[in-house]
């Protein structure tokens, strides 16, 4: 599911279906190209589909992200993949805007993480995972993301954000993507520094959804929760759609081709890749 083989096939697939349409004389091809919804996607490394290899350069977006996913569709034209590792929604506004205009009729976006440092934490409080007590750099990481969402400084970062998609694309619908848990829910109650860190991660990552949906229904854009699709799917399940790498690995708690499946049937459940 979701690997680079089965992509190629469905490739395949499609090319000896446009090949025998033009054997037979059928003049569709060009009609339903034209139908196609104009598509951009927006945001940071789980837009651009680090995790699922391989890349296609150093933002690490990735053939088999969301996005491509939709291309693959009759009716999803990707006009771009302008996501890149690394990025806040500042980066997404200030880089990643220019190839949008009014023609433009459908955005995506995946952004806000990389606002709260969120890579520094699984960084620095991750260790309990191995083991290992997190020091102060995992509770200076821990406050600054904290601060972020307690003071509503994330929220506000992604108001911008969207209404700067808005801006540059005024004919397009906007849909902005949450986060999925990188380790799944466990019970209460439990004390080891393991299931400490899970209980913090788990907890970040709803604070980090609830202000994306807050700021999506504010600014009139769609919000689609990814939690649901990927539950028993995290890093540490028999199934995981979360690459729990190593250290110093960059796919590391990045969805794997599975996991950017799930995202793509939670955003076309959702509608997002419906024409209209």
């Amino acid at each position: 599911m979701g690997n680079i083989t089965v992509r190629r096939r469905r490739s395949a697939f499609a090319a000896g279906l446009a090949t025998l349409a033009m054997a037979a004389g059928l003049a569709t091809v060009p009609a339903q190209a034209a139908d196609k919804t104009k598509y951009i996607a927006l945001g940071d490394s789980f837009a651009a589909g680090q995790g699922a290899g391989p890349y296609l350069d150093d933002c690490y977006r990735s053939g088999n992200t969301y996005s491509e996913l939709a291309d693959e569709t009759k009716a999803i034209k990707l006009v771009a993949n302008e996501a890149c590792s690394g990025k806040t929604t500042q980066d997404v506004v200030d880089s990643q805007l220019g190839r949008l205009n009014k023609s433009t009729e459908l955005v995506t976006i995946t952004a806000g993480g990389n606002n709260l440092g969120f890579g520094a934490i699984i960084t620095y409080c991750g260790v309990a995972l191995a083991g290992a007590t997190p020091g102060q750099e995992c509770a200076a990481a821990t406050a600054y993301a904290t601060a972020q969402l307690e003071g509503g400084q994330l929220y506000r970062d992604v108001v911008s954000m969207i209404e700067g998609v808005q801006a540059a694309a005024p004919n397009a619908r906007i849909v902005v993507t949450g986060y999925p848990y990188l380790l799944d829910p466990i019970p209460a109650g439990q004390t080891g520094a393991a299931a400490l860190f899970i209980y913090q991660a788990t907890g970040l990552a709803d604070d980090l959804n609830g202000a994306i949906a807050e700021a999506a229904g504010d600014t009139g854009a769609t919000y689609v929760d990814v939690r649901s699709a990927f539950l028993g799917h995290g890093a540490l399940s028999p199934d995981p759609w979360i690459n729990l790498g190593g250290a110093g690995s960059p796919d590391s708690f990045h969805p794997n081709a599975e996991g950017y499946e799930a995202y793509y049937a939670a955003l076309d459940a959702a509608g997002a890749y419906s024409a209209g």
